[in-house]
């Protein structure tokens, strides 16, 4: 984990949450467009696909190596499945800014997009159309979890997973080991060791929230741990108060552990912080697992544990893990040809196309082959397989304009003066505003 309001947001934070993802000349058989709308005007011949093996599809896979991965994947489809795909790229940001008018215009057949709020949004618009069909044939390869995060408000289908990645509390395990410090399981422990830290003269927690998105995942955390994910999901739609008191416990909570934060945070890039944790400057930090692009090659001295417990009542049992997938236009849902490719696209021998060139990320199917997982990867993936519920993050899991307008600065002012009646306060105001309601 991970819109030009929160697109401008997201396209620097997914930039960052995506590992190893730099700008660069884009794969061979992938057609460039400087913006959404270029994709719109299909000709007579694109938009009867339906009559052919032909499937129009909109990737916001426009760095280099997703890009190429792509390119593999779809190349991939036509040898497994014989369908022919015709691949439009635009630039990341550009895709997120424009998916309105493009959705509403002459939208490709499938078109890359993620779970969570964001793809409910656009099934209750009526502008996806429902795959329920799709995961009758793949349903079988995906755990509860992942069949939830594609499931609508309406009950439906629309969404099939690709890749996602777990946020956790990553660490130097040679540091820890030689300091004696284990891994808490609680809420209390963690406070605990971080107590044992600071008096050691080490910065316990590291934490860079310059760009604001970083703070979203230890509230993610905070609040599932705290009121369990169904309320956070809740909250996320509105349909809970920001001014409740099971959120300002979630604040309160929060100012527990700030004490032991790095200070000066608000000035810090995410990559910063990792930094401090790579050069043991730092002993953990809160973070995707993208994190491993700070590490230096061949450095696998990292490891992570999952967010303390602090309510037993729910454990741990939900886990941050943004998935990126795809989904199918409303135009797209008329093309027999589109369904055939969802279908292909929600195999393991697909994703293993994918990610045989972006080796970043993590399978979601369960038939993918981990042969050539790192240790993180692995470790990963079966945290994530073993979750019982999955968050998208904040900026996923919440109407854009609220992530980007209201809680990414409302957040940075709580971590700079820990107001926790202000911050509510402040929230649900805006969330009233924003949700309507």
């Amino acid at each position: 984990m991970p819109t030009p309001s929160l697109d401008s947001l997201t396209s620097s934070a997914m930039s960052r949450r995506s590992v190893l993802r730099a700008v660069g000349l884009g794969a061979a058989g992938i057609t460039a467009a400087p913006l959404l709308a270029a994709c719109t005007g299909s000709s007579s011949s694109e938009n009867s696909s339906s009559r052919s093996k032909t499937v129009t599809f909109g990737s916001n896979a426009s760095d280099a190596v997703p890009k190429k991965a792509m390119a593999a994947l779809m190349a991939s489809a036509k040898t497994a499945a014989g369908i022919t795909v015709k691949t439009n790229t635009v630039p990341h940001n550009d895709f997120q800014n424009n998916i309105n008018n493009y959705l509403k215009g002459s939208p490709d057949d499938i078109f890359t997009w993620f779970a969570g709020y964001r793809m409910k949004s656009y099934a209750k618009q009526g502008l996806a159309a429902s795959i329920d069909d799709v995961w009758d044939k793949i349903g079988d390869k995906f755990s509860d979890a992942f069949k939830q995060a594609s499931t609508a408000d309406d009950g439906k289908k629309y969404f099939v997973p690709l890749y996602n990645y777990p946020w956790g509390v990553f660490y130097r395990p040679s540091v820890w080991k030689a300091k004696g410090w284990t891994e808490p399981k609680t809420f209390d422990e963690w406070v605990a060791l971080c107590k044992k830290i600071k008096a050691s003269g080490m910065v316990p927690i590291s934490f860079g929230d310059k760009d604001g998105w970083p703070a979203f995942g230890t509230f993610d955390y905070l609040n599932m741990r705290v009121n369990g994910y169904q309320f956070h999901v809740d909250l996320m739609a509105h349909k809970k108060s920001w001014d409740s008191k099971e959120v300002k416990t979630v604040f309160d909570t929060w100012k527990q552990l700030l004490p032991y934060h790095a200070p000066g945070s608000l000035g810090r890039t995410w990559e910063e912080a990792a930094q401090a944790v790579v050069n043991k400057k730092a002993a953990m930090y809160v973070i995707g697992s993208f994190v491993g692009q700070q590490w230096p090659a061949g450095d696998t001295d990292i490891d992570f544990f999952l967010f303390p417990e602090i309510n037993s009542q729910y454990g741990q049992d939900a886990i941050e893990a943004p998935i990126d997938g795809f989904m199918m236009s409303k135009k797209g849902g008329q093309n027999a040809n589109a369904r055939k490719l969802l279908e292909y696209l929600g195999t393991g021998k697909a994703e293993d196309a994918y990610l045989a060139t972006d080796t970043n990320d993590v399978a979601t199917a369960t038939d993918a082959s981990t042969a050539k997982y790192n240790a993180l990867q692995k470790k990963a993936a079966q945290v994530i397989g073993a979750a019982k519920n999955i968050s998208q993050f904040l900026d996923r899991d919440a109407e854009p304009a609220f992530a980007n307008n209201a809680a990414l600065p409302a957040f940075q002012q709580f971590v700079k003066d820990q107001d926790t009646a202000a911050v509510c306060k402040n929230l649900e105001a805006q969330a009233k505003q924003i949700y309507g309601s």
